[in-house]
């Protein structure tokens, strides 16, 4: 099921992209045109960075590294509203939205390569995250209790790791700090399927399984950059695009991401004894719903 919403969404970027007639340069060129900019980005001032992108030839907008952040944008907006008529927590609403932010905030840099965009896509990775390590950690508190130790702790956490990313800019390091992170929320689901709702594991792993394989997508397209350049320009575009690697990884990550709040939501309104149920939208698409426990 989750491969048939991957493979459905992708075959909506190919027909996106399809809607330029210089397509097929795009997906030959772009590429190359990230290769630039990675190499260009975090050595200068924001403007003297632009001039240098600008300088360089430029294909088409990368339209499908942009379009592929809708995963990241639409879905989480509809969940925070969802989340609202529910009256849910705040901290699950703030997860949506977050999840909308950083979507935003990729679409905005792959659409631009500016220095400023780049910030935007990777900052708020690394909010979007602590509010996901609060959630998870919250799961089995009382209704709407706050954790203040715990959210200054993260609230500190973003604040360093912003100002040093700004200090340093090296992308190296802010990679290593969501990786942490990560590393944090895989500990704590582990041991959630693990010994408390075991029932669960589908779920979790599904959005644990769907987020390495992203992750192991964009390492393939940074390593053979080149060779998969060379490849997209022997075959037509349909079947290049399905090389498009670092748009798969917005994909994966992206549904990844979303299936985790899905899977701390659930985890939080079972303590809640509340009864929550994955329904599939248009038999695709996966969201929760739920009612409180009848009284006798």
């Amino acid at each position: 099921m989750m491969l048939a919403m991957g493979l459905s969404y992708m075959a909506f970027i190919v027909f996106s992209c399809g809607m330029w007639d210089a397509a097929s340069v795009w997906f030959a060129e772009q590429c190359h045109v990230r290769a630039q900019d990675s190499n260009q980005r975090n050595t200068g001032p924001p403007a003297a960075e632009h001039a240098n992108l600008t300088a360089q030839p430029r294909c088409q907008p990368p339209q499908g590294n942009t379009v592929s952040n809708l995963i990241m944008i639409i879905p989480p907006i509809f969940g925070a509203i969802q989340s609202v008529r529910d009256g849910l927590e705040k901290r699950y609403i703030a997860s949506y939205l977050a999840l909308t932010v950083v979507g935003m905030g990729s679409w905005c840099f792959h659409m631009t390569l500016k220095y400023e965009m780049q910030l935007l896509d990777e900052l708020p990775m690394i909010y979007s995250c602590c509010i996901f390590v609060y959630c998870m950690f919250e799961c089995f508190k009382m209704k709407n209790s706050v954790n203040y130790h715990l959210l200054f702790t993260l609230v500190l956490f973003s604040l360093i790791v912003t100002t040093v990313y700004l200090k340093v800019k090296e992308p190296i390091f802010q990679q290593v700090m969501y990786g942490m992170l990560v590393f944090t929320l895989v500990l704590r689901s582990v041991y959630i399927v693990t010994w408390v709702y075991p029932w669960l594991r589908g779920l979790g792993y599904t959005s644990l399984g769907l987020f390495l394989l992203g992750f192991l997508l964009w390492n393939i397209d940074n390593i053979f950059c080149e060779s998969l350049r060379n490849f997209r320009k022997k075959v037509p575009p349909i079947i290049g695009v399905t090389t498009q690697f670092h748009a798969w990884w917005h994909i994966l990550t992206g549904l990844g991401s979303y299936l985790h709040i899905l899977f701390s939501l659930y985890t939080r309104t079972l303590y809640l004894r509340y009864r929550p149920k994955v329904k599939f939208l248009f038999g695709i698409w996966p969201v929760i719903l739920f009612e409180p426990l009848r009284k006798h």
